[in-house]
């Protein structure tokens, strides 16, 4: 017994010095681990209900396409976001393909016999996103107003284009592409031309399109004795003569 005393007061010894080390921020063994060591030197068992157990608890949240997918529809008519579908791309342009679909997890679907179905098949046209018409995508417009629309040759702006939902094609559904320069400032062709015929001769049409140096060069020159105003009504007529800030006409 004054041995099992003595070893007990060393083992608290030991735990008291493994304690300061823990906290010192070097240790990684808990007090869990000499308080079942310490059980077990005093002849007692360890039970496991001692310690806490940690159960981890998996959730499963809701992807964000799953708001796209139309549920118990049609797997065919599903979204493009809503499948995966193996792209080949040796299949000739502008032809008709099938490819090899499945639908992505948690989607629900069915054939034409109202079955449940994962895998299955579609035909879409053989063509890359960038390929599409205009009436397929939707681009941005945030650049559209940076550049002017009456020039020559006519300026472009760099859009981002997303493809719209419904319709399938091949590589990346987000691509960059170069569109005209397309926005206006609300300035109408007919009432340019209108003043322009009218009182040209006075400048009125530029003025009206916000160039006020060439309506004011027209006033004092009485439209250029009549040459200038006759040159303005055709360039205008034509489009080439525009508004001062580069939008288009409405």
């Amino acid at each position: 017994m004054a041995a099992l005393s003595v070893l007990n007061r060393l083992f608290r010894v030991l735990l008291f010095l493994s304690q300061l080390y823990v906290f010192s921020g070097r240790g990684s063994l808990s007090f869990e681990h000499f308080q079942a060591a310490a059980l077990a030197l005093n002849g007692q068992p360890s039970s496991s209900t001692m310690l806490p157990s940690l159960k981890v608890v998996e959730t499963t949240g809701t992807p964000d396409y799953i708001s796209k997918c139309p549920s118990n529809g049609l797997c065919i008519t599903l979204p493009a976001d809503c499948v995966t579908c193996n792209t080949n791309y040796s299949c000739i342009y502008g032809k008709s393909v099938a490819f090899d679909c499945k639908v992505k997890p948690q989607v629900m679907c069915v054939d034409d016999n109202h079955q449940r179905q994962e895998n299955f098949v579609m035909n879409m046209t053989c063509q890359f996103c960038w390929q599409l018409p205009p009436s397929e995508y939707e681009c941005s417009k945030s650049n559209s107003s940076i550049c002017m629309t009456v020039s020559c040759p006519r300026q472009r702006y760099n859009a981002t284009c997303t493809v719209k939902d419904h319709v399938h094609c091949l590589g990346n559904r987000v691509f960059f592409k170069m569109l005209y320069c397309n926005w206006t400032g609300g300035y109408k062709w007919s009432t340019a031309l209108t003043l322009s015929i009218t009182l040209g001769g006075f400048g009125a049409d530029r003025f009206y399109l916000g160039q006020w140096r060439e309506g004011l060069g027209k006033l004092f020159s009485f439209g250029g004795l009549g040459i200038w105003t006759l040159i303005d009504v055709f360039l205008i007529c034509v489009g080439y003569v525009g508004p001062a800030d580069g939008s288009l006409y409405i």
